[in-house]
């Protein structure tokens, strides 16, 4: 049987101040530096992996003002383009767009062109938000570290980690492009969409396994019991979401990782989707925040080519085997 020692949460903030700190210094605009070592928020799964002892997949950073997020987007915009420039990459135009989403919310989307998320590299692949890293982006993130332990020996290995460390992974260089979210190498994940204190932000979670949480601005981290009991019984336990469809794609993860759910809670997501007009192509585009960006971006760009607001069901099952047989060809 597998007796894997999760993190102390001392371990915990340890962990997360060096990597934050190193994230930081690689930012040259003195201000902005100063803006996200105030605003940012790690939350996700990386604390819940950290304190199960399990390998971060990566780090989810968000911010706490919308205007930390807009300029975030804005410069990791441009090093994006100086990447692909550097590299020998088409130049593929991105911009910034500041926006109100479907509840009239102020958001931050990154635009672009012809594409739903772009590589630095120049070809396309797909990322997630609070989805699978590991299998989208795995080959372009750095290990932080392989096997929990006691915080000597993990701190020990984190600096011998640190000095063998590539200069590309230490630049924390933006490595994907989507919507929502930038992907660095480094394993640190920006997200756009959302912005807030951590109880707003969480609005918009779905397990609450998820939201432990750690602030820049004082190094505090806060576990939350119910999320504590509920990895400690690995169970999924919905506690709402205004993205439901999302929900649906994430259960699939968590049971293949040895996770359970009861009846009761895959009800109240069905329910959550259930209200949910997903026929209107702004709801349904909204609600696959989070899901396969490339392919579903695919999906939906075929259903707006046919133009008008609203999807018939029949057509979008069609796009859906369509595309599914071209990718088991």
């Amino acid at each position: 049987m597998d007796f894997r020692q999760g993190m102390k949460a001392k371990t915990i903030k340890s962990v997360l101040r060096r990597k934050i700190d190193s994230w930081l210094e690689t930012i040259d605009d003195n201000a902005l530096r100063r803006e996200c070592r105030r605003d940012a928020i790690v939350t996700g799964g990386s604390i819940a992996s950290m304190l199960l002892g399990e390998k971060v997949s990566d780090f989810d950073v968000y911010f706490r003002r919308y205007e930390t997020a807009v300029a975030v987007a804005h410069y990791y915009t441009r090093r994006f383009a100086d990447e692909r420039k550097a590299r020998g990459g088409v130049h593929i135009p991105t911009s910034v767009q500041e926006m109100d989403d479907v509840r009239g919310e102020k958001r931050v989307r990154l635009v672009v062109q012809s594409a739903g998320v772009e590589s630095a590299e120049g070809g396309q692949d797909y990322a997630y938000f609070e989805g699978e890293p590991d299998e989208a982006a795995g080959e372009y993130v750095s290990e932080v570290y392989d096997d929990p332990g006691e915080v000597a020996d993990l701190v020990e290995a984190t600096q011998e980690r640190a000095s063998t460390a590539s200069a590309e992974d230490a630049c924390y260089r933006p490595v994907f492009l989507s919507s929502n979210a930038i992907m660095l190498a480094g394993k640190v994940q920006l997200i756009l969409r959302f912005y807030g204190e951590p109880d707003e932000i969480h609005q918009n979670y779905d397990f609450t396994h998820c939201t432990n949480y750690w602030c820049s601005k004082d190094s505090s981290l806060t576990l939350r019991p119910e999320a504590l009991q509920a990895l400690l019984s690995r169970t999924l336990i919905y506690q709402g979401s205004r993205y439901p469809v999302c929900s649906l794609f994430r259960v699939r993860k968590f049971v293949r990782r040895g996770w359970r759910i009861n009846a009761g809670q895959v009800l109240k997501i069905a329910m959550q989707v259930s209200d949910l007009d997903l026929n209107d192509i702004k709801t349904l585009e909204d609600q696959l925040t989070g899901v396969d960006v490339a392919y579903f971006e695919q999906v939906l760009e075929r259903c707006r080519e046919k133009g008008g607001d609203k999807i018939e069901s029949a057509y979008l099952v069609e796009i859906i085997d369509r595309m599914f047989g071209e990718l088991a060809a």
